[in-house]
């Protein structure tokens, strides 16, 4: 008989984060606002970026980019997640190039891989774009380059029974310590445009529960949110790498760690070992959300 044991940890990051803190037992809660980028930034740890509702195409897209530039010369992630809204508007090829290629080229330049999920406003076609990495495939794993880290790409807008079962498949077969997921629509959110989607929940959140799935990255709200655990399982809302939904994150759900409304955002992460530590980033340049969070780990009986 298995059993589920979530070692839901976070300890705050006070400062300039040098280094990371032992995983405390409790929820994680906002850290203060930072110039400099810190982490662990440890050798041989997975780094990797999150963001998402981004193809705008628009100034606060080109300023975030920019920044993520800035903060891959100190932390030098070698992935990009993207959680869907990957273009708004007309998909052509000049498109593509304004709301991705041309932002994003530093990066690109530097080697950094973008994986892409679907949302609502992107076209299917999009899978074939090599750019993103999804090799025709609407709905994909991959494996962290070195580290024992899995992510899996969910295509939310239609959660059609194939995929669905796929997922419980891909879950199941997986050695990985850690099982990431990445796709458009949030479990758990704060939304007052969106909010929620309980039916996805009701569809994948018994998936995540039963094969160990650590941590949840979605957009479609945008905004930037961090979810209070769920049955262990953390969740993140990055919504605003263009878009952006001003004061749109309603305070009183009881669901929110912490958030930001107010302006453009993007995530950093690193997987060392058993931890994961973050960073959220404004447009600004400051860090307003950072914490570690302990893997969940399954025992057998």
């Amino acid at each position: 008989m298995r059993r589920l044991v979530a070692l839901v940890t976070v300890a705050l990051i006070l400062g300039s984060v040098p280094r990371p803190r032992p995983a405390a037992q409790g929820s994680p809660s906002a850290g203060p606002a930072a110039a400099v980028v810190g982490m662990p930034n440890a050798a041989n740890s997975l780094k990797f970026a999150v963001l998402g509702d981004f193809g705008t195409g628009s100034k606060n897209q080109y300023d975030l980019a920019a920044v993520m530039a800035k903060t891959h010369q100190s932390f030098p992630f070698e992935l990009v997640i993207l959680v869907g809204d990957n273009l708004y508007g007309s998909e052509r090829p000049q498109d593509f190039q304004k709301k991705f290629e041309t932002p994003y080229k530093p990066l690109l330049d530097a080697g950094v891989k973008f994986y892409a999920s679907l949302g609502n406003h992107d076209a299917r076609e999009q899978r074939y774009y090599k750019p993103f990495n999804m090799d025709g495939k609407l709905y994909y794993s991959f494996k962290a380059p070195k580290q024992d880290v899995r992510f899996f790409a969910f295509e939310s807008t239609y959660p059609e029974p194939q995929q669905v079962a796929w997922l419980d498949e891909e879950l199941k077969n997986s050695k990985e310590a850690w099982k990431i997921m990445f796709f458009h629509h949030p479990l758990y959110s704060s939304g007052e445009r969106h909010g929620s989607d309980t039916e996805l929940r009701d569809t994948l959140e018994p998936l995540f529960l039963k094969y160990g799935v650590s941590v949840v990255f979605t957009g479609h709200d945008h905004f930037y949110e961090r979810v209070k655990p769920q049955k262990g399982i953390l969740y993140f809302v990055t919504g605003s790498g263009g878009q952006l939904r001003t004061g749109n994150i309603d305070r009183t759900t009881g669901l929110t760690a912490a958030g930001l409304d107010t302006d453009n955002a993007f995530l950093i992460g690193e997987i060392a070992g058993d931890t994961l530590t973050f960073q959220a980033i404004s447009r600004a340049g400051k860090i307003f959300d950072s914490g570690t969070f302990a893997r969940r780990k399954m025992e057998t009986k």
